[in-house]
């Protein structure tokens, strides 16, 4: 067995995650697209995760205890533009999970409050050439009381989170390419039982959770009612133990993954205060990871606080 899509959601995608808003462009904790001053975003996103074949260690193996396991989420986002070059994210969902076989049932509740500022301290633009840099910090924390302990069915890790990413960004007329790395802290995790197991015995219910980094790379068109990216993502545990054969998998596993995907965004021409949202990702390579293949969409309504009008 294999935990769900529950470790990309705790973080990315949380770290979850992604952080998806937008305005009259998309904008993410892992984009280069800001908001302007006073301008207020907030809206649904909807993400549904499956995999049926996972990674024991480096082994790859089928799911045939639990068959497919699951994960929908339900995430509201909202987003605000302090200034040109400061925004703040924030975003809350709903998870349940599910396995289509065994007699495990699956969990559900509210996961873990994200909150991040995205600052832009460098802007540089030469002719049709722009390059930006920026700096990003967030934390993520349990919102509920859920159960950490039942890994893959767990709706998430149930650690706090804080992250810390640098990002660059360049863009050509339409065409750009965007990369980012990140470091993530992840505080321990306490659990319902008194001792457990990982390379050794451990007579306590506190969980000692490695931190963990990711990096992504990301390019293709940014318009002005049209933007399409395609991705690569890879998350890697900085420490942990690989799941143990044929056992269940653990908070302190190391869990890796590669993904690629894309996203679109679309905002309509007659009403721009209107987004609507769609991509996908799928696990190409991992560790103590399912194979999943990811997609989500959604929709957000963005305006301003006061007079300011969109800039051209």
């Amino acid at each position: 067995m294999k935990k769900s899509k529950t470790l990309h959601r705790g973080l990315l995608q949380g770290m979850v995650a992604f952080f998806i808003t937008l305005t009259a462009s998309a904008q993410t904790d892992m984009d280069a697209i800001m908001m302007n001053r006073n301008q207020f975003c907030n809206g649904f996103l909807y993400n549904y995760s499956s995999w049926d074949h996972y990674w024991e260690g480096t082994l790859k193996r089928s799911n045939e205890n639990l068959g497919t396991v699951s994960s929908q989420s339900v995430m509201y986002m909202a987003n605000y533009g302090i200034t040109d070059d400061l925004n703040i994210m924030a975003g809350l969902p709903y998870v349940w999970t599910n396995a289509s076989a065994g007699t495990l049932h699956g969990l559900n509740g509210i996961q873990d409050l994200s909150v991040f500022a995205k600052w832009r301290f460098l802007k540089k633009n030469t002719g049709k050439h722009r390059l930006s840099v920026f700096g990003i910090a967030g934390i993520s924390t349990p919102s509920s009381d859920y159960v950490a302990d039942f890994l893959p069915l767990s709706i998430g890790l149930h650690a706090t989170n804080l992250i810390v990413r640098g990002m660059a960004d360049y863009q050509y007329k339409r065409f750009t390419v965007t990369g980012s790395a990140t470091y993530v802290v992840r505080s321990n995790v306490t659990i319902d039982r008194s001792s457990y197991y990982d390379t050794e015995l451990r007579l306590t219910n506190e969980v000692n959770m490695p931190n963990a980094a990711q990096y992504q790379l990301r390019t293709g068109y940014r318009g002005r009612y049209l933007l399409a990216e395609a991705h690569i993502t890879n998350w890697t545990t900085l420490g942990g133990f690989d799941i143990t054969r044929n056992n269940m998998p653990f908070s302190s596993n190391r869990m890796n993954a590669t993904q690629v995907g894309a996203s679109f965004k679309y905002t309509l021409k007659s009403h721009t205060n209107l987004s609507f949202l769609a991509g996908g990702q799928y696990t190409i390579a991992g560790r103590n990871m399912g194979q999943s293949l990811a997609l989500n969409c959604g929709a957000f309504y963005a305006f301003y606080f006061g007079k300011q009008k969109p800039k051209k």
